[in-house]
């Protein structure tokens, strides 16, 4: 029996992008129908536009997408953890929902699956972003180099292929705060590579900004790292261990030549470095006890406004590859911790 591929897209500021999107995915699967049925979950992470229209009328086309839309933004990671919990597949596929991750590429994703990988990432040789998205990919990759431990050699992106117990363990974490590489990098190494083209954006612009990358950068080491607090401890040892040699220099200098002033300058300069260096460890300390806080009040991951297309899932009703009749639609309660939804509006 041919094995299930199920493919997450998380959505914002898509809908002019879309169909172009899942048509592409279409003729790629049908080229690979021999071997793969599959499912298509798109998030909407509660975009501005009319990007939820638009997988409404997907989902009434075709019986095999889903879509799942969020009350407000959480965020491209927590979008795709929506999405996890809908998966059936024995593989998982993500791209993103601009149309610069080739679906031409999946079979070769899938195939380094086959090949025995327990992911496959795809690696881009000349990536069609502006400069500063590049320069904060150049940025994610030596903070996951130092703080998650991944390998020099490894390159990660938004487009990759894991297999069914990845996605068992990924959704194993119910906190606020997911990071997918991270939860990735710490269940297996048994990753790859395989290259493929970069296409330019079809439609529109970018929806991170300075401020989400810096946000996701700090979320990814506080939320699967401890060694920000390992450095905050041996900076706080050097500091201390310079303060106690600049103590010894003032009572030697003093003894050696009586006259000589104990400076003013120097002496705020010591203690606004210090102070300064003591409010910094503070600050990082409080950061993981205010997570762990939100954690403990059970802050979900996600929240679920409503499903559409939902009842591709029941086992009755199999799968298929083409064009359907419109499953209608119905709003589902969410329950456990992450998937809670508010009431029906």
């Amino acid at each position: 029996m041919s094995k299930l591929v199920s493919i997450v897209i998380p959505c914002y500021r898509s809908a002019e992008m879309l169909e172009g999107v899942v048509a592409d995915i279409g003729r790629e699967m049908d080229n690979l129908k021999d071997k793969y049925r599959w499912e298509l979950i798109l998030v909407n992470d509660c975009s501005p536009d009319n990007t939820f229209e638009v997988i409404r009328r997907l989902c009434e086309k075709h019986n095999n997408i889903c879509g799942v839309n969020l009350a407000r933004n959480f965020g491209q990671h927590a979008a795709l953890m929506a999405g996890f919990h809908q998966v059936k597949g024995d593989y998982l596929v993500c791209m993103d929902d601009d149309g610069q991750t080739p679906a031409d590429a999946i079979g070769d994703l899938l195939q380094g699956l086959e090949e025995g990988s327990d992911v496959v990432y795809a690696r881009y040789e000349h990536k069609h972003h502006n400069a500063f998205r590049n320069f904060g990919s150049r940025v994610n990759d030596l903070m996951l180099k130092f703080m998650l431990g991944k390998p020099s050699d490894l390159y990660v992106s938004s487009f990759f292929a894991a297999r069914r117990f990845i996605v068992d363990e990924m959704l194993r974490y119910q906190n606020a705060y997911p990071y997918v590489i991270g939860l990735v990098l710490r269940a297996t190494r048994n990753i790859k590579n395989v290259t493929v083209e970069h296409r330019d954006r079809k439609a529109g612009e970018s929806g991170y900004t300075l401020g989400k990358l810096l946000g996701l950068w700090f979320n990814g080491f506080t939320a699967f790292s401890e060694k920000p607090l390992r450095i905050a401890t041996m900076i706080g040892t050097g500091c201390a261990f310079l303060g106690f040699l600049y103590g010894l220099y003032t009572i030697i200098k003093k003894l050696v030549n009586p006259l000589v002033p104990i400076g003013f300058s120097s002496l705020m300069s010591a203690i606004m470095f210090i102070g300064g260096m003591l409010m910094l460890m503070v600050g990082l300390v409080g950061e993981y006890i205010g997570r762990m806080y939100i954690c403990m009040n059970n802050a979900p991951q996600y929240v679920v406004r409503e499903i559409v297309g939902e009842e591709m899932h029941k086992p009755e009703d199999g799968l298929c590859n083409g064009p359907g009749q419109g499953p209608g639609e119905k709003e589902q309660e969410q329950n456990g911790p992450g998937r809670t939804r508010p009431g029906n509006n």
